[in-house]
């Protein structure tokens, strides 16, 4: 069947930012692939174990504080272009595509997908309807392609899958047509629930699914190895997966890079402290390297006798789409040790 599900992580397993922990930050990535925004209010977004049959973990948003009804709320995932080259967006040929999901919330009543291209200029509103309050429901949604607009299909943004938790007037359009517009100008459909206005409000999701045709079809259940390659592309860590960024390792030599320290060049510039990543990034990606005790932007030295030195500073980080490197000017040192996270997310 090859990539049938265009969504990455859909069945909110990988976690690799936050390892479970809760997320309260507008425009964070909670787990992978899956960011969160909204411009007032407050709630919490975590993986968790609460699941419908067949799925271990779900996407859970619990609402703190409601948000007025002039603020918007919603979560999506970018979808990289070569992975919708096939879908027909742009062209004159119509072909539809199904979403499909899995989900569970205190509040009943309708609510609204919509997917956008990558310039934010075109978008289509859908709704979805939930039953019943605090009760796993399967929902599908056929949406059409786009005949117009500009839809990439290169390694930039594709078609962005927005789930919208409430929207006013303004961040909102009318269900079933393609209408053009910029990116905040289709958060969901007109009339949906506005979730993000009741406090204590939960929203769990999980088995997302977009693929191509008419019909949805059951979940494209992929290896656990091969759903963590995928999110890889877009962000990886070098510590183990149970381990959030910037933690202490200092003793967790799985987490951290441990490489020969020797000078290079005229110029005394020490770079022998490179990584290669586990995959192939989407593009050259932003770094963050981490000493063993967790301080960003800072690396740890090893002496001849293997005593570290914490909380050096790095003159540079150079990456590339396959490989990390750091460097010190002008100190010698037996080793280095380091952790890093990099991110090429779209």
């Amino acid at each position: 069947f090859g990539f049938k599900n265009r969504i990455i992580n859909g069945a909110c397993v990988i976690d690799q930012r936050n390892a479970g922990a809760s997320v309260t930050a507008s425009g964070a990535y909670v787990l992978d692939r899956f960011v969160n925004y909204r411009s007032g209010g407050a709630y919490t977004v975590q993986r968790s174990t609460t699941a419908p049959v067949g799925f271990i973990n779900s996407m859970l948003m619990t609402n703190t504080t409601a948000a007025s009804p002039t603020t918007y709320s919603f979560f999506s995932q970018i979808i990289e272009g070569f992975n919708i080259a096939d879908l027909g967006f742009g062209t004159a040929t119509v072909t539809n595509i199904s979403v499909s999901f899995w989900v569970n919330t205190s509040v009943t009543g309708i609510y609204s997908v919509c997917i956008c291209n990558g310039g934010g200029d075109r978008a289509y509103p859908a709704q979805y309807t939930v039953n019943a309050a605090n009760t796993w429901e399967y929902k599908t949604i056929t949406l059409p392609s786009d005949t117009t607009g500009t839809w990439a299909t290169n390694n930039t943004s594709g078609l962005n899958l927005k789930f919208n938790l409430g929207s006013p007037s303004g961040r909102t359009a009318p269900t079933g047509a393609w209408v053009a517009g910029n990116f905040d100008g289709a958060n969901g459909s007109t009339g949906a629930t506005t979730w993000a206005n009741t406090t204590s409000a939960t929203f769990y999701i999980t088995g997302v699914q977009l693929e191509k045709g008419s019909t949805a079809t059951s979940f494209d259940y992929r290896p656990y190895g091969t759903e963590l390659g995928l999110c890889q592309r877009y962000y990886q860590k070098s510590y183990e997966a149970s381990i959030v960024p910037g933690t202490v390792v200092a003793a967790d030599a799985k987490s951290l890079i441990n490489a020969a320290w020797g000078y290079v060049g005229a110029a005394n510039i020490i770079g022998n402290g490179t990584a290669s990543f586990q995959v192939t990034m989407r593009a050259a990606p932003t770094a963050t390297i981490y000493d063993r005790n967790g301080n960003s932007a800072r690396m740890s030295t090893q002496s001849g006798n293997g005593i570290y030195t914490d909380n050096v500073a790095i003159n540079q980080t150079i990456a590339s789409e396959s490989n990390l490197t750091v460097q010190k000017y002008a100190q010698s040192c037996a080793g280095i040790a380091y952790a890093y996270v990099v991110s090429a997310e779209l």
